[in-house]
């Protein structure tokens, strides 16, 4: 039985650990509204993770061939939810718009299969209830420093000359942009000396059988020494994630909620590993989780008022695969 805790227990909790420099895995959903955070070393056996210092299993490959098929929303049904964002945009209620779907997905591998055989810089399995293969970082907090490194914009790396091509397009431009400005004043709420360190860089990942690249920014600010003993308060004045929600974030959510016909869930949540003295936390897409005896793969993209439906339906597509 899976402990929850509500929102206020549960920031709590993390706060409470983190001053004892307590290691522990922390799991919050996207509203918030369930938290999981226990100690690594009372944590179950099949709940299981990975990030870039640390994980608590071993990697698996499986040598039998690996079936993927989608069973994608119709274009049409994807349309009229995009156009209901472009009037929100029109409107003045939102610039930017992250519109999230789900995937009925068959696959030739179970869940744990699928999370022991797949790479990623964070994953993390569930109690086979959910699992997530994510490429993208939320927080980072090394000494006094907390970074993030907002996603946006992707582009398959096998186009000629395609790091030029999303780099120069003004549509990816204005998307990052954007969000790099989000993410600057969330970290100006709860640090000084906020700063873009790297902006737009470019970096490959491997989307099952296609290599894309990716654009991200780096953006830093100074903590104050003390900030173990206010994680959760440091968590929950971030969250949700700028990068899956939009701008501004307080609208823009509530436009979320009123078009998308589903719950995320924890689907675009974060989770995060404290070691004792630092985090790394991570944005929790590529996202499989359960629904019934099946598989439901959650996946979307940035919506902007120079957002082309057709691409951004092949993007929300694209984006259902397996990292193995």
């Amino acid at each position: 039985m899976v402990s929850w805790l509500d929102r206020d227990d549960g920031f709590a909790k993390i706060t409470h650990l983190a001053k004892q420099s307590t290691p522990m895995l922390f799991i919050i959903s996207y509203n918030q509204e369930q938290i999981y955070a226990q100690s690594l070393d009372k944590l179950d056996d099949d709940i299981l993770y990975h990030t870039p210092t640390k994980q608590n299993y071993k990697s698996k490959k499986y040598n039998s061939p690996v079936t993927l098929k989608r069973h994608p929303i119709e274009f049409d049904s994807y349309q009229k939810s995009f156009d209901r964002v472009i009037e929100e945009i029109k409107s003045g209620n939102t610039y930017l718009l992250n519109l999230t779907f789900r995937t009925y997905i068959d696959s030739s591998l179970t869940l744990k299969e699928i999370f022991e055989s797949s790479k990623a810089p964070f994953k993390l399995y569930f109690k086979d209830k959910f699992i997530c293969f994510s490429p993208e970082a939320f927080v980072q907090i090394e000494d006094n420093t907390i970074s993030t490194y907002p996603m946006k914009g992707t582009i398959d790396a096998n186009i000629p000359n395609a790091k030029q091509i999303i780099l120069d397009d003004y549509k990816e431009m204005a998307e990052h942009t954007m969000i790099v400005d989000l993410m600057r004043n969330d970290l100006g709420i709860i640090a000084d000396d906020v700063r873009v360190d790297d902006f737009r860089y470019v970096e490959k990942i491997q989307a099952g059988d296609k290599e894309l690249l990716q654009i991200s920014s780096k953006i830093t600010a100074s903590l104050n020494s003390d900030w173990r003993d206010n994680l959760g308060l440091i968590l929950s004045s971030l969250l949700p994630a700028g990068s899956i929600t939009g701008t501004p974030k307080k609208s823009t959510t509530q436009i979320i909620k009123d078009i998308e016909d589903y719950d995320r869930g924890f689907y675009t949540g974060v989770f995060g590993i404290f070691d004792g003295e630092s985090l790394y936390s991570s944005v929790m897409i590529r996202f499989i989780d359960r629904d019934g005896d099946k598989l439901v793969y959650k996946s979307g993209g940035g919506i902007t008022i120079d957002s082309s439906v057709s691409m951004e339906y092949k993007e929300m597509v694209d984006k259902v695969y397996l990292p193995l």
